[in-house]
């Protein structure tokens, strides 16, 4: 790529056409800008509908390296990553908000105008493209997936059977980074071409890990894709693509938690602020269950306890970096991604008739680990409970009871590091002999999946020189989730489940065990999809002037799932068989509902389809200046919940989301090409749109009624050949529309002064105790079971409720009994319901702004030198739809500058660069985890201020 060029179109939605010259020194004009949105070679400016596109030389220009950058001049598009290795592209407030396997992506990634499922596209660097095009809006008539938001199409080069060419690109910037890029094109007599590119990225770290001073967060990775072209005639094209894309670095899946800690222990982390502090971990999972008072209560002495409730906790002297790139972790994260992509595409024009067939295969994966509170802890009562337990291995409980202990101190102790069980896809780990050992005992997660999809799509299509042609396609799709596991790992869970397992050995009689699995594994051993499409679209010329679209899809999606969740969920008394499916123990022991365990293993199908259309009425006011109004219909498809551990009723399924979209807009060319401006304003009506959120330590998908209306301005201004300046603005108003009733996880109590929030200690969940009675109440029975009574959050945490440890199951029992003599109490689970009419939709920023502004300098030797600087502001907006002051996200301004010496003919390239010359730390989304987590807020950001330098030269 010869760098910035005089021509190119440094703006989204102006991509350049290959065949177009550059304009001449004199004129004001850019290049016609060619689109393929509605499955033709189309001028941008002459299409009705909201789409922008990206070239080769716009990409490189603005510095748009990844989906990351892609957002930024882009309006009302908004992208972060997200928990679970994957990522949400929102536009217009629509985005990817279901966390699951069997969700749907709302925004559709096609690759060369053909579906992608579970795609590490937003991983990789774009490199030798055609351009991208994001179409904003429900599409579904033009494209062989349905999307409610919008569709992103890469489209990659394709050989030219011209004549030879190549391409190479180094660059070296801070963080000792090194990409290089490269393309050959070779033409192969008159009819073949060979297209042979790749990208090789290695960089170090952006984030120090205080424990050792390593900088961790780096980058390496690397991809190739093979092209060939062959033209036997013609009126015919096949097209041939193979590519695979690979990294293997410390990559941070998470960039930072955050939390206002809560001093009571019972949230974790408090409802007003994120503070640089860690949640308080006695509201944890490993917090309740670990405790004194939760082993006296199942009679297993207090002893053996790492930490009482009303203690310190294992965060009490650990000390938060106040910083977004700074941590302090003993577990270097691990972070690997491939993907292979295979497509062949076929087409023959007949005439006025066109058909076209593409099929795609698709293999992905991803596997990460890493701290999964990226902080350090220490066990409070680890000095007794060792030596309780140090002192039960040697028999201290009885003679012969030693062997019933000695398989915990064999497995979780060496020499004076402690051990956590090792994510294993065989379900083995520590009391099987593979573990990770680190001085203080870490915690980590673990997040994997592999995928593989096929798709196979037929497009016919007409050009007619009549006022009528059509398009008529259809789309077969199968998905396949080979496997797919969340686990949360720490040495508490090993520790407690041998304790635990232990002790029921020793009282009933059976062969020394533990509790198996020894960690928490959310685990898919199966999903498929499959999916048919068919769609159809006329293009009617009324007159000259005005035209008619009308679309109509069928679509229809089948789904099944096999999928079990288990932490404790068995006593296991020889070694786990590896197969968290076919254990043949998992009948030996049922932890009750309430407590820590479940083996339930969920099978289930579910079925959908749906009519969807789109109608544009398009009236060329002039050959510059377009109007068009057009109402869609959108859809996507329900799903299955991922597998909840017993404890809530939650639906095990949910349903679609439809969407009824009016837009209309003006797209307009002024004085010569000196001036593009394009307008567009829409109104979504929004029913059943698919939000997540995390209950007993599960992502469970809700639906909720919203409204979605904005306006959007694109524009480019060249007042003379040698300056260009762009700038795009939009605004978005994204809210719950009609009473929503939902428990929020951060405030259980739904700010009730009168209720009482309770940390249940046998698993970590949370429910509230209501009614005017409920402090009396709680305060009767919890010293009945050592516990002590209510107590007040802290001021300034916006936490009406006051809280206390307890159990669930037996306050609710007890409110039964004898609630009425306290007025009459209720318990709810997971908490009181709020209503949400009106709050904003996450990831939805109200406002964006981006600007940019080239100059050209033509010197007489044919040498140009090329600086440009670009700006872009990304409005408030919220990282749940809880909305308020602790889901808040800042505004933020991204900036790039840079400047490129270009040779005659653009044979060669020097360039230096800056991006995010601010270095804004700019936190893109967040989420909020589970109640037995703490309720910290993990949170995702873009990458800190880069620099360096960039050669190219072109052949």
């Amino acid at each position: 790529m010869a760098g910035i060029c005089a021509g190119a179109i440094a703006v989204p939605a102006y991509a350049q056409d290959a065949d177009t010259d550059e304009p001449t020194l004199g004129e004001t004009s850019g290049p016609v800008i060619v689109v393929t949105a509605q499955r033709q070679a189309q001028s941008l400016q002459e299409v009705p509908i909201a789409v922008s596109a990206f070239s080769a030389e716009t990409l490189e220009a603005q510095q748009i390296e990844n989906a990351s950058d892609l957002q930024l001049t882009l309006p009302n598009v908004s992208f972060t990553k997200s928990n679970f290795t994957a990522s949400s592209f929102t536009i217009r407030g629509i985005g990817d908000l279901c966390v699951g396997v069997s969700c749907d992506s709302a925004t559709a990634i096609h690759l060369n105008s053909a579906p992608l499922f579970g795609t590490r596209l937003f991983e990789t660097e774009y490199f030798d493209l055609e351009q991208i095009e994001v179409l904003r809006g429900p599409q579904g008539t033009l494209f062989g997936r349905n999307a409610t938001s919008g569709v992103v199409n890469v489209i990659t080069a394709k050989p030219d059977l011209s004549g030879f060419g190549a391409r190479a690109e180094f660059e070296y910037g801070n963080f000792n980074s090194i990409k290089a890029k490269g393309m050959v094109n070779v033409p192969v007599g008159d009819s073949i071409g060979v297209r042979v590119a790749g990208f090789y990225l290695k960089r170090d770290g952006y984030t120090t890990n205080l424990f050792n001073g390593d900088d961790i967060d780096g980058r390496d990775m690397y991809a190739i894709r093979g092209s060939l072209r062959f033209e036997p005639g013609p009126d015919t094209t096949i097209d041939l693509m193979g590519y695979y894309f690979r990294e293997n670095d410390d990559r941070l899946r998470i960039q930072k938690q955050q939390c206002q800690r809560d001093p009571t222990g019972v949230l974790g982390c408090l409802n007003n602020r994120r503070d640089f502090d860690k949640t308080n971990s006695n509201s944890t999972f490993t917090g309740t269950l670990g405790s004194n008072e939760f082993l006296a209560i199942n009679g297993i002495p207090s002893a053996l306890g790492l930490n009482s409730l009303y203690g310190p906790d294992a965060y009490a002297n650990f000390n938060e970096p106040n910083d977004v790139r700074t941590v302090n972790t003993q577990f270097t994260p691990e972070y690997f991604s491939d993907e292979l992509q295979l497509q062949a595409h076929i087409e023959h024009d007949f005439g006025g008739i066109s058909i076209g067939v593409t099929g795609t295969y698709q293999e992905t994966s991803v596997d990460s680990r890493q701290d999964y509170n990226l902080g350090v802890g220490q066990i409070p009562n680890a000095a007794v409970a060792f030596g309780t337990l140090n002192a039960f291995a040697a028999g201290a409980a009885g003679p012969g009871t030693g062997v019933y202990f000695t398989p915990i101190t064999d497995a979780l102790f060496s020499g004076g590091d402690l051990c956590v069980s090792d994510t294993r896809l065989d379900n083995r780990g520590a009391f099987e002999g593979f573990r990770v050992c680190t001085p203080d005992g870490t915690q980590f997660d673990r997040s994997n999946q592999e995928n593989e999809s096929f798709s196979v799509e037929a497009i016919i299509s007409s050009d007619f020189d009549g006022p009528f042609n059509f398009l008529l396609g259809g789309v077969y799709a199968e998905s396949k989730v080979l496997e797919n596991s969340y686990y949360v790992n720490a040495f508490a869970i090993d520790y407690i489940a041998g304790v635990l397992g232990s002790f029921t050995s020793l009282g009933g009689g059976l062969p020394p065990s533990y509790l198996a699995t020894s960690f928490f594994r959310n685990n898919t051993q199966s999903f498929e999809l499959e999916s048919y499409g068919i769609f159809a679209e006329a293009y009617v010329d009324i007159t000259d002037r005005l035209s008619l679209t009308a679309g109509i899809r069928y679509n229809d999606d089948s789904k099944a799932i096999t999928a079990r969740s288990t932490l404790a969920s068995f006593l296991n008394p020889y070694s786990n068989d590896g197969d968290p499916f076919a254990s043949p123990f998992a009948g030996t022991f049922d932890a009750d509902p309430g407590t820590a365990g479940n083996q339930a293993i969920q099978a289930r199908q579910v079925g959908f389809n749906e009519i969807t259309g789109r109608f544009v009425l398009n009236y060329e006011i002039s050959p510059d200046n377009l109007i068009y109004a057009s109402y869609s219909r959108g859809y996507k498809s329900g799903g299955i919940n991922p597998p909840l551990q017993p404890i809530f009723a939650v639906p095990d399924s949910f349903g679609p989301e439809s969407i009824d979209a009016f837009e209309i807009g003006s797209k307009n060319t002024f004085a010569n090409g000196a001036l593009q401006l394009n307008l567009t304003a829409f109104y979504y009506k929004y029913a059943d749109l698919q939000l997540s959120r995390i209950i007993a330590r599960t992502s469970v998908n809700d639906t909720i009624d919203a409204k979605v209306w904005g306006l959007e301005l694109e524009s480019i201004i060249r007042p003379d050949p040698a300056w260009m300046i762009n700038m795009n603005f939009s605004y978005l108003n994204a809210e719950v529309d009609g009473d929503q009733f939902f428990s929020n996880p951060r405030d259980p109590g739904g700010g009730d002064a009168s209720a009482v929030i309770i940390k249940d200690i046998t698993n970590g969940a949370l429910c509230a105790v209501t009614g005017g009675g409920a402090n009396a109440f709680v305060n009767a029975i919890n010293p009945g079971l050592g516990l002590q009574g209510t107590a007040p959050f802290p001021a300034d945490g916006n936490i009406a409720s006051n809280g206390a440890f307890s159990i669930c199951s037996v306050l609710d029992a007890q409110a039964t009994a004898i609630g009425a003599a306290f007025g009459g109490v209720q318990v709810l689970s997971p908490g009181v319901q709020v209503n949400l009419r009106g709050n904003k939709l996450p990831q939805a920023p109200e406002m964006k702004a981006s600007a940019g502004i080239q100059y050209t300098k033509d010197f007489d030797n044919g040498w140009s030198l090329v600086p440009r600087f670009d700006v872009a502001f990304t409005g408030e907006q919220y990282g749940n739809v809880f909305n308020g002051r602790v889901n808040r996200l800042e505004p933020f301004v991204q900036a790039n500058a840079q400047i490129q010496l270009n040779g005659p003919d653009g044979k060669w390239f020097v360039r230096g660069f800056v991006q995010n010359l601010f270095d804004s730390d700019s936190v893109t989304g967040l989420y909020v985890t589970d109640a037995s987590s703490g309720l910290f807020s993990n949170i995702f950001t873009l990458d800190p201020r880069r620099y360096g330098i960039a050669a190219g030269i072109n052949f």
